[in-house]
């Protein structure tokens, strides 16, 4: 009788921790919504969603204070800022990762993409600070050619050497892009599996919305605001597991001697990139590749663009280019795969 009295205590005993187990997780599980955190960050609007048991604001907000001191350069505590004004710096691993995959981006595009070109892109008004063209532009651009060129420039360990002090780099064409991933991977330390992270136009998604489907995402219409038509989308695709980035001339633009020219620059030339291609998408596993071939594929023309994305779908790219034709009708060319990602 002891005994038996001894394992229905037992039974009981394990009976109660089981139910405690059930109604613990079950309480998470009911404790869990989706949260909202968005502002602004390396001068662009920022939104990140994401389920989870309470809001991750402040560890959100610290992981963008801590990447700009990585490579924010005009942050005078960052260390791209100290690499571009030749302070003794130990760089870190967000600032290699992004400099390995602008060399590597560089390569592939046969030096139209650059992250040494911050020069070029200050010349036109639209890096961290102004340079003067003078009298003569042509003379200015070939003036800053000559520290200008990935090659000029390389990592030893944790150290940046310059083959030219004059060297400055602007990683701004990527670093939004590897930003969207650093969240991603702080989500992902908390064991959130649904969640969207928006920062300007790169994005990386996983899992559901809150209506329970992939996330949806729109393309827009490469059109200027001064049209009022800013809001329009040309596309939307639903996306899981998945990033995607979007380049566009057709906002971030200067008018000088009355011409209208893009923010994208192609570094050959020193000039903004002239092509028929308004607007470059890249869906890739990881949003910093996303964002720096989107801004490669903008320094091409149609043609060119569409080679090197077919050649690149092996890799697990896909892409959607919008462009004018002849008469200017908005047109757009796709690989063969992003049916796949398209909502109709």
């Amino acid at each position: 009788m002891e005994k038996f009295n001894n394992m229905n205590h037992r039974q009981g005993a394990i009976f109660f921790v089981i139910t405690f187990f059930c109604l613990f997780f079950s309480s998470c599980k009911k404790d869990t919504q989706y949260f909202k955190t968005s502002g602004r960050v390396f001068n662009t609007e920022f939104e990140i969603k994401y389920k989870f048991n309470r809001t991750l604001e402040k560890e959100i907000k610290d992981c963008f204070d801590k990447f700009n001191l990585s490579l924010n350069p005009f942050n005078k505590e960052s260390i791209i800022y100290k690499v571009n004004n030749n302070e003794s710096v130990e760089v870190d691993y967000w600032f290699k990762t992004v400099f390995e995959k602008a060399i590597q981006a560089a390569q592939i595009s046969g030096g139209r993409y650059d992250i040494t070109c911050a020069p070029f892109i200050n010349l036109w008004g639209f890096g961290f600070k102004e340079i003067d063209s003078g009298e003569d532009l042509q003379h200015t651009i070939d003036s800053l050619k000559q520290f200008i060129g990935y090659g000029k420039i390389y990592l030893d360990g944790n150290k940046v050497i310059k083959k030219d002090p004059r060297i400055q780099l602007n990683a701004s064409s990527i670093a939004k892009g590897y930003a969207c991933d650093v969240i991603a991977e702080l989500l992902e330390s908390f064991k959130v599996t649904d969640y969207l992270v928006a920062i300007g136009g790169e994005i990386h998604a996983k899992g559901r919305n809150p209506s329970g489907f992939y996330w949806r995402i729109e393309i827009p219409r490469p059109i200027d605001d001064s049209e009022g038509k800013k809001n329009q989308g040309m596309e939307f695709l639903q996306l899981r597991d998945k990033s995607i980035a979007t380049s566009g001339n057709y906002r971030n633009f200067r008018i000088k001697d009355g011409k209208k020219y893009g923010h994208t620059i192609n570094a050959l030339t020193g000039y903004p990139a002239e092509s028929n291609i308004l607007s470059a998408s890249v869906i890739y596993d990881n949003c910093m590749t996303a964002d720096a071939f989107a801004t490669v594929f903008m320094t091409m023309d149609l043609e060119e663009a569409v080679d090197l994305g077919d050649r690149l779908q092996a890799d697990g790219f896909d892409y959607l280019f919008i462009y004018a034709d002849e008469k200017g009708n908005l047109k757009e060319k796709r690989s063969a795969n992003l049916d796949n990602f398209l909502l109709r």
